[in-house]
């Protein structure tokens, strides 16, 4: 695991060592343990490494590593493979000079090029730059695991891990990206290939760059994408088979180490199930991690003791407080992009926490993309269900249900007139509308005169319509599935974990996104995963029954969140206010400071207006880290 860098000059400058130093320094808690430069004899092209020493400790597996002369990597990630495709390539002739799956990457360039990736299994963002061809290409693995952020303005290209290299290069002029955070308010990320700076972008999952130095001209292709169209027609004690067998493979490839490694343990299935095949495949106990609230909502530490105690692990809590918050500032640096998932703060002292345990910790992210683990799909169910009979409904109901709406007590009928206008709006808005933070009407009101223009430049909505579209399926249950794996899956969840492991010289492994078994359970009917009403995840936790214990597979769903409610109830509220309607604040000339107050004046245990407030409160954390 690693972090990389690199830049090249399309017009009469050259690289110099000293500016890819500084992209490396910046980046250096990504791979602690060696740097190395490269740069092409015409000095047009540098590439930087940071490594953080996983397979083949030795000095072999030093970065930028070059192959045959001609082609030179910079590369982070893991490929499980490795070893087999190296045998492959053996017996066609290539020879190694190390063991590492660095090398065998740069064979398989030279073999296949572009079609290297159909290969390689695992996690991985890396450049390959050919010096013969004058070409560099960059990928980023199937799932988006790794992260590739990049500038161009057609006379240098510039590329990193994170966009702290990026924004220490004195080409790249900082400035905020309004259109970006406009559309940040709807999802609590920027949407890719945005990143909420003007002119740097990240390189979506499954997706590659070629860049022609000769011709001055740089390539975007999607090479991957999951496939819901096709499905087996298996028992459903046939896929709870499958599914084991499929999760051990995954797993068993991701214990490949030569560090300590471990697994975070929450106690929900997920991490359970993970945890019971480490201690099925280990000869030794397995180190596991969790963090805990004082409040029961919230905590899931006695779950996790019952798991750890069961395969007998070596397991460590940690509690966090609302005084946690002290952090967060330097948080919202470190994940560079405006970022509201409140959990960052949970993923960051678990993180450190581990690390100092182990080297590589394995999660249980996946699983809910997986088996339909989110409780808005049983929503978006019954939405599809009922979606062709609405046109009558919404012509009768509305006029009715408005009606009644407006008399004291009729509550329920209220809400269905909402729900009978929400439903007038196509399907992928619909969903997109069970977890978007702000509405493009509240956005409106919101925003300050000077930034209105953004309401008619921005159609947030827009990223779920070309999403639901590129699904091609013909059941609108899978095209759910397709957008949490691919939207909300790589854009917040894993590009929190990234840098909340990486912060902490952490390399982070997730068994449920294998690309094989993300095949596998693609191909499992709807109905398998959600049954009946609500009944989420159901053949995944059949599959698990007799393995993992009752309480443990079907304790109600708490999440890797923070009990951010009540925290805003106390302190938190006070440090808000003194954020955000501080009149040297950034965000007072992007919203209405009367806005804001109101909305720190309603906040309560029964209106909960925790999440929204957190993401106004990181945009001006933000703002004032990097403006």
């Amino acid at each position: 695991m690693c972090g990389i860098a690199g830049k090249v000059y399309l017009n009469e400058n050259k690289v110099s060592g000293e500016e890819l130093k500084i992209m490396a320094d910046k980046i250096a808690h990504r791979g602690p343990d060696d740097q190395g430069i490269y740069i092409s004899g015409d000095s047009k092209i540098g590439i930087a490494n940071r490594r953080l020493a996983i397979i083949d400790l030795s000095k072999n597996g030093n970065q930028p590593m070059s192959y045959k002369n001609r082609y030179f990597i910079t590369y982070n990630g893991e490929v499980y493979n490795f070893q087999e495709e190296r045998k492959k390539l053996e017996k066609k002739g290539y020879r190694f000079k190390s063991k590492t799956d660095t090398e065998v990457i740069l064979a398989l360039y030279d073999k296949y090029r572009e079609r290297c990736l159909n290969h390689l299994r695992g996690m991985f963002a890396f450049a390959i730059y050919d010096d013969k061809d004058k070409t560099l290409f960059l990928a980023r693995d199937r799932i988006g695991k790794k992260p590739l952020k990049y500038f161009f303005n057609g006379n240098v290209f510039i590329f990193a891990s994170e966009l702290k290299a990026i924004l220490s290069q004195k080409e790249v002029k900082k400035s905020p990206d309004f259109a970006a955070i406009y559309d940040y308010l709807t999802y609590g990320f920027t949407p890719p290939p945005l990143t909420g700076f003007s002119g740097i972008k990240k390189l979506e999952a499954g997706t590659y760059l070629f860049l022609d130095l000769q011709k001055k001209s740089l390539e975007k292709k999607t090479y991957w994408q999951p496939d819901f169209r096709t499905k087996l027609n298996l028992t459903e004690n046939e896929w709870q088979n499958e599914i084991l067998k499929g999760l051990e493979e995954a797993l068993k490839l991701r214990l490949i180490s030569d560090v300590p490694l471990g697994a975070f343990l929450s106690g929900g299935i997920d991490s359970s199930a993970m945890v019971y095949f480490m201690s099925k495949l280990s000869a030794k106990p397995v180190k596991t991690f969790t963090i805990g609230f004082k409040d029961k909502t919230f905590d899931e530490t006695k779950d996790a003791e019952n798991i750890a105690g069961l395969f007998k692990t070596e397991h460590t809590k940690l509690y966090a407080e609302p005084e946690s918050v002290d952090i967060l500032p330097d948080l919202i640096y470190k994940m560079e992009e405006p970022y509201a998932n409140s959990s960052i703060i949970v993923s960051f002292l678990v993180n450190n926490l581990a690390k100092k345990f182990v080297t590589v910790i394995l999660n249980g992210i996946g699983g809910d993309e997986n088996f339909a683990g989110y409780p808005w799909l049983c929503r978006f169910k019954r939405d599809v269900l009922l979606d062709n009979f609405q046109p009558i409904l919404r012509n009768i109901g509305i006029p009715i249900s408005g009606f009644l709406s407006q008399k004291k007590g009729f509550i329920n009928w209220q809400r269905l007139n909402k729900f009978l206008q929400k439903s007038a709006l196509p399907i992928s808005q619909r969903f997109l509308s069970y977890n978007f933070l702000f509405g493009n009407e509240e956005k409106k009101s919101l925003l300050s005169e000077n930034f209105k223009h953004l309401a008619g430049e921005s159609e947030s909505h827009r990223y779920m319509d070309d999403i639901f579209a590129k699904a091609l399926v013909s059941d609108l249950k899978d095209a759910a599935l397709f957008a949490d794996l691919t939207w909300y899956l790589p854009y917040d969840l894993l590009a929190k974990e990234d840098i909340a492991s990486m912060s902490a010289s952490l390399e982070a492994r997730s068994p449920f996104l294998d690309h094989e078994f993300i095949k596998l359970t693609a191909q499992i009917p709807f109905s398998l995963k959600l049954k009946g009403t609500c009944s989420r995840k159901y053949i995944f936790k059949k599959a698990l029954e007799g393995v993992i214990p009752g309480e443990n597979i079907y304790k109600a769903k708490k999440g890797f969140g923070i009990p951010l409610s009540k925290w805003f109830e106390g302190d938190l509220k006070k440090y808000t206010y003194s954020k955000l309607l501080n009149t040297k604040s950034h965000t007072q000339k992007l919203f209405k400071s009367s806005f804001i107050r109101e909305m720190l004046l309603t906040h309560s245990a029964n209106i909960d207006l925790g999440a929204k407030l957190w993401a106004l409160l990181t945009l001006e954390l933000w703002f004032e880290k990097y403006f």
